[in-house]
């Protein structure tokens, strides 16, 4: 069974809004959402290929290494998505981010599953008050479903050789794009969690 059991789940979110209860009472709803982090750089993503029998595939592979990273939010019930580029991973970043989000989503209360990075955790991160950060167990990246979106997004950048930093980004736009809240949704929207986040009235 996947972390946040199928009786862990409404409870820790139960315990969560209690201590936000004025919080809940002033938006409209409560929403819960998967967070999470990937780099991107012009480093070849390499992976499998289908050649005829007895076909040896030839990639080529560049050795460079600047990069960015992608800052996204999933909501496996709906499939909405928000993403928004940094040039790294820090907590000014994640804060900045965080803002963006709230900006976009003023009028609920954001319940958001975040793994335990230090960039996610600092002492100094503000937080936006109608913004609840739900830290899943260490080193357990296969309980986020955000992973089966990176996942998906890079599939489609395998053995790609960009010229440049502005080229990678435009690629990965095109695949954010195709991206539909479907197609998240269909990623995302593990059983077990739709049926907990039901039982806990999200």
């Amino acid at each position: 069974m996947p972390w946040m059991s199928l009786k862990k789940l409404p409870e820790r979110i139960a315990q969560e809004l209690k201590s936000r209860v004025e919080a809940v009472v002033d938006y409209e709803w409560v929403r819960y959402w998967c967070q999470d982090e990937s780099r991107f750089g012009l480093h070849t993503e390499t992976g499998r290929v289908l050649t005829a029998p007895g076909v040896k595939p030839v990639g080529e592979v560049q050795w460079r290494f600047q990069a960015f990273w992608l800052y996204g939010a999933v909501e496996p019930m709906t499939g909405e998505s928000y993403f928004w580029e940094f040039s790294h991973l820090d907590s000014r970043c994640f804060e900045q981010y965080l803002e963006q989000f709230a900006a976009a989503y003023p009028r609920e209360l954001h319940v958001m599953q975040v793994d335990g990075a230090g960039a996610h955790r600092a002492g100094a991160l503000k937080v936006p008050e109608i913004v609840i950060l739900l830290f899943q167990p260490a080193y357990s990246p296969q309980v986020n479903p955000i992973e089966r979106c990176w996942e998906w997004l890079k599939s489609g950048l395998k053995w790609l050789t960009c010229g440049d930093l502005e080229e990678l980004r435009e690629q990965v736009r095109t695949r954010l794009q195709l991206a539909g809240r479907d197609l998240i949704a269909s990623l995302t929207g593990w059983w077990w969690l739709i049926d907990q986040l039901s039982v806990s009235g999200l």
